[in-house]
């Protein structure tokens, strides 16, 4: 079967490798190579950088009002093309089609927001030391931003990042996943249909040491905003730490779910397994412990169980699928031994805990939604993040001590509370720490909010007005006539 073959995206135009290499993108619930990215390395990364900063004077002097517009444009674009870029993400992630549609739909939304905002990138003035001086604080952009996004949303990622950078006059070398590269690249192509200047934004694709890695290191490269895992951000502010360069670093997280004594139950069901199951629980604030009330316990777990039963898992494109493939057999594999593990240290295996086989699911990688109980706060399972269809249910004896197990982890990203309790949800504000609650609602951030986490979450955050505001700094001007 004849695959389509993606080219960088640099300064403009579509070119080769230069190592002459591609990478197979395969199609997790078939097994099909469905396309072929170019493998990049120093050279290809290089000529990007060069071309973002060549395109950087040009792009930082235009007016605010011209910048949105680029962005208006893009937006309408990804509009026009979404059930392509939908399919996109399906194919080659194995994401639920009707999610990759929320997907697209959020990327627009990014977009959009940058473009509105444009012109609310504020400065202060500020009394001087004399009577005569005013001090200017002014917003300027870096230069060139330098992005590495994850698979796990290949689209709305780039967005989140080219968006709000070149919205704020930056411009931008961007390094999609090679697991995921296709979507990104096909945004390339509607960068380029929406007129945005030759090297404002560039795509860079192929692995992390052969791109990555020199990405990271670049002198001219002032900011890294990375998605990813903890272990990876880890390595990027090492590296980064040479340049002394900023880094923005969205990681892992192991978001608790709070279900009280006077929750709703049947909308906490609804919610927790909504965001434990989305996009195969591949996604950093899915809910990754899942703490009930010991009152309602007994309640709440056959609402779970008989929705996690009732989860079709199979083909993404079929509409009516709630569970895709994992994106590579490294990750089911991954899956199913932290599931072996937590049934080695003593939860009980309610539901699934395997591989499916046979049919169709022998081509791809099919894991069978997972529910686990009698897990303990000690066990691995709890302390590490799954990134699977796996879900853990601990009984709690109440607020405090669902406070308390919630906190006891390293990660700090997202996390629920299913309360109708105003004396707990103040309680929560001011003793849950994680920089992003979700109360009495399902996950899924909006573009106007502020994406963040605290300890091994990462730093920065991205989204709405402070999540633009990282794609400037300060500077400081004492005027005097």
């Amino acid at each position: 079967m004849a695959t389509e073959r993606f080219q960088h995206y640099i300064n403009g135009a579509w070119v080769d490798p230069v190592t002459k290499e591609w990478i197979d993108v395969t199609n997790p619930a078939t097994g099909e190579v469905i396309g072929e990215a170019a493998k990049g390395g120093k050279e290809d990364l290089e000529s990007a950088v060069d071309a973002a900063r060549a395109a950087f004077p040009e792009w930082s002097h235009k007016s605010a009002e011209e910048r949105a517009d680029y962005l208006y444009a893009l937006n309408e674009l990804v509009k026009r093309d979404a059930e392509k870029l939908a399919a996109t993400i399906t194919s080659e992630m194995g994401k639920p089609l009707k999610e990759a549609r929320i997907e697209v739909g959020f990327a627009q939304g990014l977009f959009r927001f940058a473009a509105e905002n444009t012109r609310r990138i504020q400065g202060e003035i500020i009394p001087g030391s004399t009577p005569d001086e005013k001090i200017l604080i002014d917003r300027v952009p870096h230069g060139v931003i330098g992005g590495i996004a994850a698979w796990n949303f290949p689209l709305a990622l780039c967005a989140r990042k080219i968006g709000p950078a070149i919205a704020a006059g930056n411009t931008i070398v961007i390094k999609p996943h090679e697991l995921s590269p296709l979507v990104a690249l096909r945004l390339g192509k509607l960068i380029d249909e929406a007129g945005i200047p030759a090297g404002v934004v560039n795509i860079v694709t192929g692995d992390g040491p052969g791109v990555g890695v020199p990405l990271v290191d670049h002198p001219d490269v002032p900011l890294i905003t990375m998605t990813g895992s903890t272990p990876a951000g880890r390595k990027i502010m090492e590296a980064a730490a040479k340049n002394l360069k900023e880094v923005r670093l969205e990681l892992g997280g192991k978001a608790p779910f709070l279900v009280m004594e006077d929750a709703d139950l049947e909308r906490a069901a609804d919610a927790a397994v909504s965001a434990r199951f989305m996009n195969n629980g591949q996604v950093c604030t899915s809910n990754e412990r899942t703490y009930v009330h010991a009152d309602v316990y007994d309640e709440f777990l056959a609402k779970v169980t008989e929705k996690v039963k009732a989860l079709k898992v199979g083909d993404p494109t079929d509409e009516s699928v709630d569970v895709g493939p994992k994106v590579s057999l490294d990750e089911l594999e991954k899956v199913h031994a932290m599931v072996e593990k937590a049934v080695e240290q003593g939860a009980k295996l309610e539901l699934g805990g395997k591989r499916l086989t046979g049919g169709d699911y022998d081509k791809g990688y099919f894991y069978a939604p997972t529910l686990l109980t009698g897990v303990a706060q000690d066990q691995d399972l709890v302390k590490n993040e799954v990134f699977g269809p796996v879900m853990s249910i601990i009984k709690v004896k109440d607020f405090d001590e669902a406070l308390a197990f919630a906190n006891d982890s390293q990660y700090g990203l997202s996390s629920y509370l299913f309360t109708e309790s105003l004396d707990k949800i103040m309680r929560m504000t001011r003793e849950l720490n994680f920089g992003e609650v979700y109360v009495n609602r399902g996950g899924g951030e909006a573009p106007q909010g502020f994406h963040h986490g605290y300890n091994q979450s990462g730093l920065g955050g991205e989204d709405g007005q402070h999540g633009l505001e990282a794609y400037v700094e300060t500077k400081t001007i004492y005027l005097n006539s």
